[in-house]
């Protein structure tokens, strides 16, 4: 199958439902906290999404048993919500996504829960950065490696390790569309850009090194050195000399410099 092309209209569908994640993700800004559990978490924004006439994305997601991916410190994605409570010092990424009139957003955020040490703070804002210098190269004509090299170079040279099992990817009618978009790689690989194509750029950075381990839950991704992994992911169509990001993380930095239990790492 080719990588789906949106029209316009397609695009502004995609786009809806990404505010949609930026608003659900603003709301977990507002109530996350040290003592809080996942599954508090994953409850409060299923509701949510369905009271906003969407549908949690990741629910039954090939067997995937809930709404959100709840990932804290080691964990690099996919993870379950629990019954553990967060602590103050962890870092936990949210994953969300939501479809809605025939189309996925999907899009995630890491939050630092009360004061994390200096290093997580370099990581947080590191990966963040990546994420949105990976989509400074959604220009049609560029290949998905530019993407891929931009992240890869720039998170390197912090010395963290990027993760090489799971990539970023096309997102639209389907939650997972060709292409993948690693964040690793050469400017030159991997499929051209063409306008109408919708990325879901996510670099997923550890601390230490690049390896990773799957739990046996068949879904967690931990960090095989057990040191913490930062991830962000940003929704972006694909422009003639621009690109049109379709993700904000304007009103959860709002509402994170709102709530005393989080800290805003810039």
């Amino acid at each position: 199958m080719g990588i789906p092309i949106k029209s316009p209209e397609q695009i502004e569908l995609c786009r809806l439902s990404s505010l949609l994640v930026e608003k659900t993700l603003a709301a977990v800004a507002t109530f996350l906290k040290p003592g809080i559990t996942g599954l508090e978490v994953d409850s409060l924004v299923d509701g949510f999404i369905r009271d906003h006439g969407a549908v949690p994305s990741f629910k039954n997601y090939n067997g995937f048993p809930y709404s959100i991916c709840f990932s804290v410190n080691e964990q690099v994605v996919h993870g379950f919500p629990s019954r553990s409570a967060i602590r103050d010092g962890d870092i936990v990424s949210v994953d969300v996504g939501v479809y809605q009139n025939g189309f996925h957003g999907d899009f995630a955020y890491t939050f630092a829960v009360g004061e994390i040490p200096a290093e997580l703070k370099q990581l947080l804002k590191v990966t963040k950065r990546a994420a949105y210098l990976g989509v400074e190269k959604a220009i049609q004509g560029n290949r998905v490696g530019a993407i891929s090299q931009t992240v890869q170079q720039y998170t390197e040279s912090f010395g963290f390790g990027v993760v090489r099992e799971l990539v970023g990817h096309g997102v639209g009618e389907n939650l997972h569309e060709s292409p993948e978009v690693p964040n690793y790689g050469k400017k030159f690989s991997g499929p051209v850009l063409r306008k109408g194509m919708v990325l879901a750029i996510e670099p997923m950075i550890n601390l230490g090194k690049k390896e990773v381990n799957q739990l046996d839950d068949g879904w967690t991704i931990v960090t095989r050195d057990r040191k913490p992994s930062a991830h962000f992911e940003h929704n972006v169509a694909v422009g003639v000399n621009q690109f049109d990001l379709l993700s904000s993380y304007a009103e959860i930095e709002t509402n994170i410099c709102k709530n005393s239990n989080l800290t805003f790492v810039d």
